[in-house]
């Protein structure tokens, strides 16, 4: 945590009702105290399945604390949506990296470590290491 600023979650998926349901859990699962800001990102502007660039960005801006963005993405085009923006460059907020993580449990693992005050690199790597979680 660089001077009490926390590392900022955009859930993004292709349902708004699923990325809020997922920004709802995993801030629940951070605990008390300091939770790191988090944003859903999720459906159209109309509301309808899908991604919206400016949904995303938008979503960016208000978590951004200055201690990066972690964004995580469901499924294909929230994922190329996302691919798209950082590439674009000005599109979100310098310190803004995608997250190759589980969608349910890396939001969690993401978080709850940002919520810690860990930096943009143990949050990316908390949520990554979700892949490693076997059910079985």
């Amino acid at each position: 945590m660089a001077d009490g600023r926390l590392v900022g979650v955009v859930l993004v998926s292709q349902s708004g009702p699923v990325a809020e349901a997922v920004a709802a859990l995993a801030t629940a699962l951070a605990g008390g105290g300091v939770t790191a800001p988090v944003a859903a990102a999720g459906g159209t502007r109309d509301g309808g399945h899908g991604t919206s660039a400016e949904l995303i960005s938008a979503a960016a801006a208000r978590v951004d604390q200055g201690a990066g963005v972690a964004v995580l993405a469901d499924l294909g085009s929230a994922v190329i949506t996302v691919k798209a923006l950082l590439a674009e460059g000005d599109e979100l907020p310098d310190g803004t990296r995608l997250v190759d993580a589980p969608f349910v449990e890396g939001a969690v693992a993401a978080v709850v470590t940002a919520s810690a005050g860990a930096d943009l690199a143990t949050v990316e790597a908390a949520a990554m290491e979700a892949y490693t979680c076997r059910k079985v």
